[in-house]
């Protein structure tokens, strides 16, 4: 089990990810009690890509993903009490109670959303990392986007102008095989999603997405690209959710026995047993981690259960208008 990360690395790494978990298992939890309404996209199983992306970025670094993005956003560093209050629906949540499970943001710590339309987060993260390059910095987006979102003409679009204009983008397509509902193989003549980057002579690889060390190393080669000008690249990291694609999905397209089959390679499991085991941690510094994290999460559902409901002048705000727009009539 060697390895060349560090024990503080592999800490880091274990008590993000078991963060994510919990609150995602807690917010699942109160969805069932319906303290939570709408839709709610839970990111149990996939925390090792965004443990990995967070240790190969730096803090100027942008992320935008599709509607899954409770795991995404806590990791970037929006707090997990916003998030929570967020989907509580609550005026003191990351985006004011009017955006809910699908809606995070958190533009103070480059986190762009939280996306709901299919696919409409890939172009947008285009034009993050062109504004990055426009303005002189070093800095890159990360672009998240689902399997299914990889059917999307919006892709091809902006593949194109992303090589065209070596944009600092790295394209990461969190691939846990069922879209909504769907196999790959049923979508797609290309399974291995990362060579749809070959149409454009785009840097490509296939990453493992249930180890954060393999996650990490591969962001790492990519951003390295981008921040020296040498422009795109798309990742397709594999992972898996343990949940169904909404807290409503009855999830009758796959067997109890291959969610089980995946759950064997558990990154939080996995990164406990190398703390435990190559670095030497003990049992009770492992507790205590844990321990923590119980209270952060039952610290965000006491600050959501507490906080206000929006006010209702709030409606008319934060609402785009143009007053020089030409054909806006009284």
């Amino acid at each position: 089990m060697a390895t060349k990360f560090t024990k503080e690395t592999y800490l880091y790494w274990y008590e993000l990810m078991l963060l994510l978990r919990r609150f995602e298992e807690k917010a699942g939890q109160l969805y069932g009690m319906q303290k939570i309404r709408g839709f709610c996209h839970l990111y149990i199983g996939q925390e090792a890509i965004a443990a990995g992306c967070m240790t190969a970025t730096k803090a100027e670094d942008k992320m935008i993903t599709a509607y899954r993005d409770h795991g995404l956003a806590i990791a970037k560093g929006v707090s997990a009490k916003s998030c929570m209050a967020e989907l509580y629906g609550k005026a003191t949540g990351c985006s004011k109670g009017k955006g809910g499970s699908m809606h995070f943001f958190g533009v103070d710590v480059g986190f762009y959303g939280g996306h709901g339309i299919v696919g409409a987060q890939i172009g947008t993260g285009a034009g993050l990392a062109f504004a990055e390059k426009y303005k002189g910095t070093d800095a890159v987006c990360l672009t998240f986007f689902g399997d299914g979102a990889a059917r999307q003409g919006m892709l091809h679009e902006t593949f194109n102008l992303a090589m065209l204009w070596k944009l600092p983008v790295i394209f990461i397509c969190e691939n846990n095989n069922y879209a909504m509902g769907t196999s790959v193989t049923r979508t797609s003549n290309v399974v291995d999603i990362y060579k749809l980057a070959d149409a454009y002579e785009m840097p490509a690889d296939s990453v493992d997405g249930m180890d954060p060390e393999a996650v990490h190393e591969a962001v790492a080669r990519a951003v390295k690209r981008g921040r020296t000008g040498e422009g795109p690249t798309l990742l397709e990291i594999k992972t898996y959710r343990y949940k169904g694609h909404s807290m409503s999905d009855p999830q009758k397209y796959r067997s109890k026995d291959e969610v089980e089959e995946y759950k064997q390679r558990d990154p939080i499991e996995t990164s406990k047993k190398k703390l435990l085991e190559v670095f030497g941690v003990s049992e009770a510094e492992i507790e205590v981690i844990n321990e923590r994290v119980r209270l952060e999460v039952e610290e965000c559902v006491r600050f959501s259960e507490e906080s206000p409901y929006p006010e209702a002048d709030e409606l008319l705000k934060d609402v785009y208008v143009d007053q020089n727009y030409p054909f806006i009539m009284d």
